[in-house]
């Protein structure tokens, strides 16, 4: 089979230039070549009546006045001109007196002109339209196609006989020249040999004007009138680089004719043969001939191959297709020269030098070892890595990279890893293992081996990386992911895994986790006051504290912010939960140094033990968290245990806050109003102004059970301007009834806190119409705590409006007689609890009377809350307490009934006027 692999090699060649028709093109261009080769002059019985540039200077514009074809065929008859052909556009009508004068001319010439027809494409691409001379101009001459082949290169070489147009087939109008017939004959090549230049070509002005020499050489010619000016374009491009006016190409096909010079192709059986027998000629001298002397047979064949070709061409008309000759003698140097070289060693040496030159351009180090795992290649990156030379490691073992003990027994072997690189689908393996530098450091390495057949043997290869930044990075970034960065302490991340391991642990043991979570009471204001990097160091502080006292016996993280948590397991602690967070908490009673400063914090803890507190990490967590808030409520410190009514507590809340909201939307909520009264003599004087909610489902609801939550909510500021402005429109339909009641309502802190109150309050009275001195706010001390500047400027403003404002609650808090000194109030209400136990406890009754003295001598009005009885009432009045409201008076009722007890003599006074 191997013999005759360089004639399969042939065969195919020829088979995909065949089926392809690569071969048409190098035909086409030996043909033309052969062309430039020959030189044939024109016989000189064909004449050019040229359409040229003079003539254009000379006459005008193009197109010309048919007139002036007729004068032109006169001249052309009266010189004696034998067949005259025009190449020129016939088919539209012109200046009839120029056509009748061109029809007259065709007439007297006695039908010896030809006229040209030809087909051209249409715009939408349909079938191709005829252009024939006009019927007068047909009937007095003989027609004539000029159409012409363009092949796919955009050259003409082909010249038909004729072209059928409609139901005849109208000869081409070389071949009427010519004096040939179109029968059907296939085209044939023009014979470009013949030289253009040597047409016989004169001017249309010359023959026009009777230029005597010019009509002289007409005589017995045959001749095409047509356009060779440039600017006409009726121009095509011909062999060997050449371009032609389409009369000239006319002429050079009749000329072809003439000369018998229309040229053929020759059989395909002579190219059958020839083919056979340089196939023959190579079988034979395949083994026989050395390669050069088979190189040189083949050239020489090719050469005189084209030799005969050219030679026949010049001497009969036919064209030898030689182009499968050519193709199949060069497949045949080709298949000499892959026989000879052997491209095995020299693909391998160009992989190897390619190898060569990407191995010492590695900013990896790169080192290859034989089959016995001795080193072969070193390259600069391994130098840089390792610090030998390349010199120092050729032919040493690879592990002497390796760092070993002294010993040498844990020597690790890097062959395994070799070897099973062969096996992995892509053939790489990565181990890392610690490698030893010159200097003797030890440093981590990573290694990517693979292995492949050499021509000596296995081979192996192995990238190397020093890896100690990537590792080092790998180490911090872990730290980080596991530790909060100011404390080092354990974060949320490392709780939550250290938790779930100590849960799964208790669980196969049977015992208890506990987690505590705690938080610095007040860390805030260190931060506002000294700066968050004294906060810093109070929390680096607190962390080492708590470290101290677990003494590594339990997770101690930060969870963020002032919180931190501490997670162990119950049998490690040796006291019960409670006491162990208690000691923590009291851990903090002395107090933390920091630098110069000592900082007393005190420490709340919310605990959660597993299994009752939570049966996963996550429980815990939130349930311990729920627990602290629980413990920083009650504002003492110290820790509380998670309970389950701890959590209903707060979805309770949840489920109300959600309610909450769904009530004001749908407008659930209510102003109850109760009656405040002049005490002398029980006269109304004001009202105060209650909430009350009217569920759907459970009936009114206690404003002790939704208030606390309306407070802390979201929801706060929009239910407490409702009220306000519920409130004022009330007491303003009040006073337009004729009834001057004031309305006292309790001020939210959202209230003070959110926006400018003082300018709400200024838009409301303006919104309503309400006279101001009938809105009374009341505040307590929470709302007071917040800001003093701001609520001092935002109650003046208020007051300045002419609105009352009322310190309710008084005696409750801890600083009640410093804010009557501090802001501008118009009054107090004495809270109910002093007033309830008024005449079986003389505290109270001292309590009630100095606070009703001091509020005299301050000019303020003093309201007592929640009177029962008539007893107290006079008991009051007897202390000089002037207004009071309770139960005794009027328990709070809507509005209409409000309306109906305490207004209806003032509304049937009002009528009555």
């Amino acid at each position: 089979m191997k013999r005759y692999r360089p004639h399969i090699l042939v065969v195919i060649a020829l088979a995909i230039v065949l089926s392809t028709g690569w071969h048409g093109a190098l035909r086409n261009a030996l043909t033309d070549l052969r062309f430039t080769w020959q030189s044939r002059d024109a016989s000189g019985k064909v004449v050019v009546v040229a359409i040229d540039a003079p003539s254009i200077d000379r006459i005008g514009v193009w197109p010309w006045p048919r007139r002036l074809h007729a004068d032109l065929l006169k001249r052309l008859e009266a010189a004696g001109a034998g067949d005259i052909a025009f190449d020129v556009d016939f088919s539209t009508p012109s200046d009839p007196a120029s056509d009748e004068a061109f029809v007259k001319a065709l007439r007297d010439a006695g039908g010896s002109t030809i006229l040209p027809s030809f087909k051209q494409p249409t715009p939408n691409g349909g079938a191709a339209h005829v252009n024939r001379p006009l019927k007068p101009f047909a009937n007095q001459s003989w027609p004539a196609v000029v159409n012409v082949a363009i092949e796919s290169d955009g050259l003409v070489r082909r010249y038909p006989f004729g072209e059928k147009l409609g139901d005849a087939v109208v000869p081409s109008m070389a071949v009427v020249l010519a004096g040939q017939d179109a029968n059907r004959r296939p085209p044939f090549l023009i014979d470009f040999s013949i030289r253009a230049a040597s047409i016989p070509t004169v001017s249309y002005v010359d023959v026009l004007r009777g230029d005597a020499a010019t009509l002289n050489g007409l005589k017995d010619k045959k001749v095409i009138v047509g356009a060779t000016a440039l600017e006409l374009g009726d121009r095509f491009s011909v062999p060997n680089g050449r371009i032609v006016s389409g009369p000239v190409l006319q002429a050079l096909a009749a000329e072809s004719i003439l000369q018998g010079r229309m040229l053929r192709w020759t059989s395909d059986t002579g190219m059958i043969l020839g083919l056979g027998l340089i196939a023959l000629l190579m079988m034979y001298s395949w083994r026989r001939l050395a390669p050069g002397i088979r190189v040189a047979v083949l050239v020489a064949a090719g050469a005189a191959i084209e030799l005969a070709a050219a030679l026949v061409q010049a001497r009969w008309s036919l064209v030898i297709d030689t182009s499968l000759f050519h193709i199949a003698i060069v497949a045949y140097l080709t298949a000499i020269a892959l026989d000879e070289i052997d491209f095995r060693r020299l693909l391998g040496r160009i992989a190897e030098s390619r190898f060569h030159r990407i191995a010492m351009s590695l900013g990896d180090g790169l080192v290859c070892t034989d089959e016995d795992h001795r080193i072969t290649v070193w390259n600069p990156g391994a130098s840089a890595i390792f610090g030998y030379m390349p010199a120092e490691m050729i032919g040493r073992p690879f592990e002497t990279l390796c760092a070993v003990p002294v010993d040498g027994d844990a020597r690790p072997s890097m062959h395994d890893a070799a070897r099973q690189a062969l096996l992995v689908p892509g053939g790489a393996v990565v181990v890392e293992f610690e490698g030893r530098r010159k200097t003797g450091e030890t440093f981590p390495v990573e290694a990517s081996f693979s292995g492949w057949q050499g021509t000596d043997g296995f081979q192996y290869g192995a990238i190397l990386r020093d890896i100690s930044v990537r590792k080092r990075e790998a180490e911090r970034i872990q730290y980080l992911a596991e530790h909060d960065v100011l404390t080092g302490l354990a974060n949320r991340n490392m709780l939550h895994t250290g938790l779930s391991d100590l849960i799964d642990a208790a669980e196969r043991r049977s015992s208890g986790v506990a987690l505590l979570v705690l938080g610095l009471d007040g860390f805030q204001q260190i931060n506002d006051m000294l700066g968050h990097s004294s906060g810093d160091l109070v929390l680096c502080a607190v962390a080492e504290r708590l470290r101290a006292e677990v003494d590594g016996k339990a997770i101690v993280a930060r969870l963020g912010g002032d919180e931190f948590a501490i997670a162990l397991d119950c049998a490690d602690i040796g006291e019960p939960v409670a006491a162990f967070a208690e000691r923590i908490a009291q851990a903090f009673e002395a107090p933390l140094a920091t630098g110069t400063r000592q900082h007393r914090i005190r420490i709340s803890v919310g605990v959660a033990v597993y299994p009752e507190g939570g049966q996963t990490a996550d429980d815990l967590l939130s349930n311990g968290h729920l627990a602290l808030s629980r413990a920083k409520a009650t504002r003492r410190g110290g820790h509380v245990l998670f309970e389950t009514a701890i959590r209903q507590e707060l979805e309770n809340r949840l489920t109300l806050e959600s309610e909450l909201a769904l009530a004001a939307d749908r407008g659930e909520f209510e102003l109850f109003y109760q009656p405040q009264v002049r005490l002398i003599d029980g006269s109304l004087v004001g009202a105060e102004a209650l909430i009350r909610w009217r569920h759907p489902v459970r009936g009114y609801v206690s404003p002790a059970e939704f208030m606390p939550v309306v407070n802390t909510s979201a929801l706060s500021e929009r239910i407490a301007n409702w009220v306000m402005e519920t409130a004022c429109r009330q007491a303003r339909a009040w006073e337009l009834s004729g009834n001057n009641v004031r309305v006292a309502i309790n001020l939210s802190p959202s209230q003070l806190q959110s926006g400018d109150l003082a300018h709400s309050v200024a838009a409301l009275l303006e919104a309503t119409g309400l006279t101001s001195s009938l809105l009374e706010i009341e505040v307590t001390e929470d709302i007071l705590l917040h800001d003093e500047r701001r609520v001092l400027a935002m109650f003046k403003r208020i007051q300045d409006l002419g609105v009352r404002v009322v310190f309710d609650d008084f005696g409750t808090g801890y600083a009640s007689l410093s804010y009557l000194k501090k802001f501008p109030l118009d009054g107090l209400k004495i809270d109910r609890s002093f007033v309830f136990g008024l005449l079986a406890n003389s505290d109270d009754a001292a309590i009630v009377g100095s606070t009703i003295g001091l509020s005299k001598q301050l000019g303020l009005t003093v309201v007592a809350e929640g009177i029962e009885n008539r007893a107290t009432a006079d008991f009051l009045v007897s202390l000089g307490c002037e207004e009071g409201q309770g139960y005794f008076f009027g328990r709070p009722m809507p509005a209409e009934a409000f309306e109906r007890q305490f207004l209806t003599a003032a509304l049937d006074a009002v009528t009555a006027a």
